[in-house]
């Protein structure tokens, strides 16, 4: 298990120019105030780990993987830690970048705003990850990135449809109780989320043929 995890983390090094070249732009437009470096965990995260996806298929690790005992439970199980722990870095590291910027910049930073926007960034990704990992179990790398676009523009689309057209009236009550709550509401959804992602990628894993 342990191996497993730690072969996701070594697969960065194939891609740690890029990944260094993407933070550079990222926090350059962060400092000239055209993108908020919040956002770097949600597209950062996603990305390193389909980029694993990708590099496991070209490489036919998964037939290697399958002649390890328990190799596909663990090797998704680790997939899943790592993507949790890789989030967490790059969230903690993000902070560190955001505190620098704001420093550079002599503005002043508001702590508790800019930790529950990374708060609610770190959750958005792994939320991310959660939908996206067992298409790509099902389908493979290159068929689930048409179906990841086609999922998210209609995500967006749908909300889209909803925000312009749907006249939605929510009671005092219930956005009070949103308020109140959210921070415990999100995390716990999004756990389930996480759960489930994990029990239908383990399920779909277990029983592909190679």
């Amino acid at each position: 298990m342990i191996g497993l995890i730690k072969k996701e983390f070594l697969m960065l090094k194939s891609n740690i120019k890029t990944l260094g070249i993407i933070i550079i732009i990222y926090v350059l437009m962060a400092i000239q105030g055209s993108l908020s470096i919040s956002s770097i965990p949600s597209f950062l995260g996603t990305l390193i780990m389909v980029s694993n996806f990708s590099y496991d298929e070209f490489n036919k690790w998964d037939a290697y993987l399958i002649t390890l005992p328990n190799g596909r439970k663990n090797s998704v199980k680790a997939r899943y830690i790592s993507t949790i722990i890789l989030n967490l870095i790059i969230t903690l590291f993000v902070i560190l970048l955001g505190i620098l910027i704001s420093l550079a910049k002599s503005q002043p930073i508001i702590y508790k705003d800019f930790l529950s926007e990374m708060f609610i960034t770190f959750l958005i990704a792994i939320a991310m990850q959660s939908f996206i990992y067992p298409i790509t179990y099902k389908f493979g790398m290159e068929k689930s990135r048409i179906l990841i676009f086609i999922f998210i523009f209609a995500i967006i689309a749908i909300g889209s449809i909803i925000i312009e057209y749907v006249n939605l009236k929510l009671s005092s009550i219930f956005i009070n109780f949103i308020n109140n709550f959210w921070s415990t509401l999100i995390p716990i959804t999004v756990l389930i989320i996480l759960l489930l992602s994990y029990k239908i990628s383990e399920r779909i894993y277990s029983k592909k043929e190679f």
